[in-house]
């Protein structure tokens, strides 16, 4: 876990942390923008072939959202588009009901300078290119969504949203429910799943001795324990009888070791994710 700062990208921290660790493999859950700030979660070695089992985790938020004025990219980075007054009618009340009809599952539009597929190019690169990008709503879970102080044109939040959801695309939306426009303005990751911010450290102070166990990143699926002869088979990608319905498996080695995720095929269940040795 490191603590990114504002400014370098999520790659530039991940390059930081590579050279620290001495090695190439190195990934992350999820990106932060440039201007953003806080938790990262990196994941080493064979354990980047797992972070698929972490996408759908809560990821929770503290930010600014100023009011009044739309940018290009939905953040302050972007040129201004337009600018408004009409924040200046609102009041505390007007506030806490625009905000009350994003809680919950929605659809959201992700941000034209966003990192998603456009006829296999990235949206931002179309969108940097001054072509008019507009992507397609998608269903997005914000679990919590609080007012947590409105001093005008800032207005101060909390919150906890499930994967895929864009921050951006949420202050994009609020301004345009309280009528005056708006983007975000701050933003940090306060956590990830059962990691938390204070937690972390700063990139470059990464040690091998920071690292977690894989088996945290498979903490949703059902476990099960294999012996030593069943380890040796799954290591070399050979079947076990399954047990159970579960259509995946993390398994674990007896001393708390993850093995592999295995997938149910019939009455086997099959290595699909190796990352013991």
């Amino acid at each position: 876990m490191v603590a990114k700062p504002a400014g370098p990208t999520s790659h530039d921290v991940v390059d930081i942390v590579r050279r620290a660790l001495g090695t190439d493999r190195v990934g992350h859950l999820g990106t932060l923008d440039p201007f953003a700030e806080g938790l990262l979660v990196v994941v080493v070695g064979r354990a980047t072939r797992l972070t698929t089992f972490a996408s759908g985790w809560r990821k929770a938020y503290e930010g600014v959202m100023r009011l009044g004025t739309v940018t290009t990219t939905d953040d302050g980075t972007g040129a201004v588009v337009r600018q408004s007054e009409a924040w200046r009618t609102l009041g505390r009340d007007r506030i806490e009901a625009a905000l009350q009809a994003f809680r919950g599952s929605i659809t959201q539009r992700p941000p034209a300078h966003s990192a998603v597929h456009v006829d296999g190019e990235r949206a931002y690169r179309r969108a940097r290119r001054g072509e008019t990008v507009t992507l397609a709503a998608r269903p997005v879970e914000i679990d919590q969504l609080e007012l947590e102080a409105f001093t005008p044109p800032d207005l101060r939040f909390r919150a906890t949203v499930g994967g895929g959801t864009y921050l951006r695309s949420l202050a994009r939306d609020v301004g345009e429910a309280l009528e005056c426009g708006a983007h975000l303005a701050e933003l940090k990751r306060t956590a990830v799943g059962p990691f938390r911010l204070e937690e972390a450290r700063r990139p470059e102070d990464v040690t091998v001795g920071d690292l977690k166990a894989a088996g945290v990143l498979v903490r949703d699926l059902p476990a099960r324990a294999l012996g030593g002869e069943e380890r040796d088979a799954v290591v070399h990608g050979r079947p076990l009888p399954a047990v159970g319905e579960d259509a995946r498996v993390a398994l674990f080695a007896a001393d708390g070791e993850l093995v592999a995720v295995g997938e149910r095929e019939g009455e086997w269940l099959r290595p699909r994710v190796v990352v013991a040795e």
